[in-house]
């Protein structure tokens, strides 16, 4: 592939760590990375932490130096739309009319936000975040003594509700279903997380949703579908996002909650590869799954530049996520859909401990709550990494182990694998 062209729609985490990983590995052919956003491949985690809460700059959020790109004969073009990709000829349709050419394509496009679809969802003061600039607008309206309504408690809701409190808002948060975060970790560790929250002054608007947005030209109160009216000065919606998935679909790609991608991040066109939130990926351990977190667009980035250079090795990634809320840490490894029995160590009500997610006596996650370690951390034997060897190697473990605090996890991990 000496004299090869590999382009990469998606100026994204995942397409600029599969842009660098090429270089890494030796590739001295054209890479061309193409992004509708007009700012250089950033993270967007601290959107709705650090960043948001005026706290961390910009420039340190940006997935390499503004120079990287030229440095290492990166073509990047920025703030260019991909309207069309014709897998027969092998060309990309540029918004204008261009057309480019390749060899290899990485599809790495992300998510977008789901529509707000009840009425009153146009009017002013109504934010949803992803970019930099939506949170731009949401920190400027974002003022001390200012009444907020966070819609949805997932992970964005919950650290967007977080910062919003560090900064001095009042803030009603409404969720549809009994805990924050109830269909990722559970309603005991959800419990748990709802009473850092109102410890920290958030009121919570619990198994209700959202019925109309009311105001004269700006938000003024929301109308909840059980008759609460919350009166605000600001809406930031959480509600989740949808792949962006229509360019290879319309290609002609297999699609399904996302593009399906094999073990090795190819699509069902030849020579196009998918990776980040757009992927929807065969993973060896977990079946199909579609995963939305940093750590995974970072990790298959970079898996899928190696396989578009011909290497064979599957992603077989562990998932891991992280999210910061307040003062507390919430560590995650593993992907558990489902699970028949949730094992602690450590008390719930101390928010200090570990949470194994167990399915016919396998673990399939953990989780941590100011424990755990970063399982990402190649430094050290942290708690969560020695669980990950116990989902890796899918062994049914002794749960009241699980649970010891005086039994040592590596002995726990040591025994399983015996």
């Amino acid at each position: 592939m000496a004299n090869a062209r590999i382009a990469i729609i998606g100026a994204s985490l995942a397409g600029a760590r599969a842009a660098a990983a090429l270089r890494e590995e030796g590739f001295d052919g054209e890479v061309l990375l193409i992004g509708a956003e007009r700012q250089p491949p950033y993270n967007r985690p601290p959107l709705s932490k650090g960043y948001l809460r005026g706290q961390e700059r910009f420039e340190d959020q940006l997935v390499n130096p503004a120079a990287y790109y030229a440095e290492h004969d990166i073509e990047l073009r920025l703030g260019t739309r991909a309207t069309a990709i014709d897998p027969s000829r092998k060309t990309i349709e540029l918004e204008g009319g261009k057309h480019v050419g390749y060899d290899r394509l990485l599809v790495a496009t992300g998510g977008r936000n789901r529509a707000l679809s009840v009425p009153g969802a146009d009017l002013d003061g109504i934010f949803q975040l992803r970019t930099v600039e939506d949170c731009d607008r949401i920190r400027a309206a974002a003022q001390t003594g200012r009444r907020a309504v966070v819609i949805g408690l997932g992970f964005i809701g919950s650290e967007v509700t977080a910062s919003l409190r560090q900064l001095g808002v009042e803030v009603t948060a409404v969720e549809g279903n009994p805990v924050p975060l109830a269909r990722v970790l559970g309603p005991e560790v959800g419990e748990v997380l709802a009473a850092i929250h109102r410890d920290q002054g958030v009121e919570l608007v619990l198994e209700d949703s959202v019925a109309a947005f009311e105001g004269a030209g700006r938000v003024e109160r929301v109308r909840t579908k059980k008759g609460r009216r919350l009166e605000c000065d600001l809406v930031i919606a959480g509600i989740g996002i949808a792949p962006n998935s229509e360019l290879l679909g319309a290609a002609g790609a297999a699609v399904d909650n996302g593009v399906l991608v094999d073990e090795r991040c190819r699509t069902s066109l030849p020579d196009v590869y998918a990776a980040g939130d757009v992927a929807n990926h065969l993973h060896p351990i977990f079946g199909r799954l579609r995963v939305e977190h940093w750590n995974n667009a970072f990790q298959q980035g970079r898996a899928a530049a190696r396989s578009m250079l011909g290497r064979e090795e599957p992603y077989d990634y562990l998932h891991s996520f992280w999210s910061d809320q307040y003062e507390h840490v919430i560590e995650y490894v593993g992907f558990a859909a489902s699970w028949d029995r949730l094992v602690f160590r450590g008390r719930p009500e101390s928010r200090k401990f570990l949470g194994f997610y167990l399915k016919e006596g396998i673990v399939r996650a953990a989780v941590g709550l100011d424990r755990g370690g970063d399982p990402e951390d190649p430094k050290g034997e942290s708690e969560l990494k020695l669980v990950a060897g116990l989902i890796r190697d899918r062994v049914p473990v002794e749960p009241a182990k699980l649970a010891d605090d005086d039994v040592d996890l590596h002995h726990v991990a040591a025994a399983a694998t015996r």
